[in-house]
């Protein structure tokens, strides 16, 4: 770990230099003076040589050759989703602090493995759940946590549009299908707002327009008791979609997407006193009354606007203080095992037949 200016900058190498590791990990990393770039590993040649070129980086063709170095504080892990579980295993094994982009893995069992490895190392090991951090959850938590819309009956969560997807994440051989690709990012929001414990789970898959063997739409329930009901989609047929969150509460409600929320509510104090009546009503009438209702609103920050910036600097930003403070983890692995135990039951409740090779 070197040092600029007296703070520790963390030495990094990045597994993986596809969608993630460069567009998303090397886009913040490059830009973050408490950061470094030090390695690089992808298996064509042409982004090792932009790697090189753009990071003055070191660059390899295998990541076995980059955990020979000693000089790194870092590795991420940003390759193929089928290979996160085998690479990560090798990283900690090499006595690495890690961070593991999602999907972590396919089964329960294998993140098990990966938390007895890293509790051996006494390394860091974490999952890139940067979504954890983005402005609109942050919101809907605070309005969920301040009480104003009373007991919540039901979080409804839509990661939905239309899209068609013809790219190695389409298959299942590859880890692929949108509730392994997208269903980590929604899914570790929602089971934030469940709490600890094993849901009951309730889950739909179909292929759409996809031209993998995937699923490419997801309808998942969760339920347990005194939680509110889980309500996620993850569909890429959906051609109007009307909301990322819809949440429904005994005093009020929430509904809005990334961009900006609306709820409103009304206060056991304002309502009119009612008391159950069993005879019937005068002049056949239905039950009506006036309540006061509360309305407020939320609009994403201009400078919050950039989704990806904000929500990989929060991530980089926790994580930091961690490796040089020794801050909690904000993401723990035994919180993502909860999640990859959901996706591991909706693929055994969903068996999809798979394409010839």
């Amino acid at each position: 770990m070197s040092t600029a200016s007296g703070a520790p900058v963390i030495r990094v190498g990045i597994i993986g230099q596809g969608r993630s590791g460069y567009s998303i990990h090397c886009a913040h990393l490059r830009a973050d003076p408490r950061y470094q770039i030090a390695a690089v590993c992808d298996l064509l040649e042409e982004r090792r040589q932009k790697a090189a070129e753009e990071f003055g980086c070191e660059t390899y063709a295998d990541y076995r050759d980059m955990l020979k170095r000693d000089d790194l504080d870092l590795i991420v892990n940003a390759s193929l989703s089928h290979q996160h579980v085998p690479i990560t295993l090798d990283i900690i094994n090499q006595g690495f602090n890690v961070v593991c982009e999602k999907p972590l893995a396919r089964r329960a069992a294998e993140v098990d493995e990966l938390i007895a490895a890293a509790k051996k190392s006494g390394k860091i090991f974490t999952i890139f759940q940067q979504s954890r951090y983005a402005p609109y959850f942050q919101q809907v938590r605070k309005v969920l946590d301040s009480g104003v819309l009373g007991r919540i009956v039901m979080v409804r969560c839509a990661f939905n549009g239309f899209a068609r997807r013809w790219d190695w994440q389409t298959l299942q051989e590859f880890n692929g299908g949108n509730l392994l690709n997208t269903g980590p990012h929604p899914l570790d929001q929602l089971l934030q707002i469940f709490g600890p414990g094993e849901p009951q789970v309730t889950c739909i898959m179909d292929r759409a327009n996809t031209f993998g063997d995937a699923e490419d739409f997801v309808k998942l329930i969760l339920r347990g008791e005194g939680r509110p009901t889980i309500d996620l989609e993850i569909s890429s047929c959906d051609a109007f979609p009307l909301y990322t969150y819809h949440v429904h509460g005994t005093r009020g409600g929430l509904t809005g997407n990334q961009s900006g929320l609306k709820w409103k509510y009304f206060t056991e104090e304002e309502a009119p006193e009612q008391k159950l009546i069993r005879e019937p009503l005068p002049n056949q009438a239905y039950c009506t009354e006036k309540l006061t209702w509360h309305e407020e609103s939320w609009e994403v920050p201009k400078e919050k606007t950039d989704l990806f910036a904000t929500i990989s600097g929060g991530y980089y930003t926790d994580l930091y203080k961690s490796l040089t403070e020794g801050a909690p983890l904000r993401i723990t692995p035994e919180q993502v095992r909860q999640q990859i135990a959901v996706i591991e039951e909706c693929h055994r409740q969903n068996p999809l037949s798979r394409l010839d090779g």
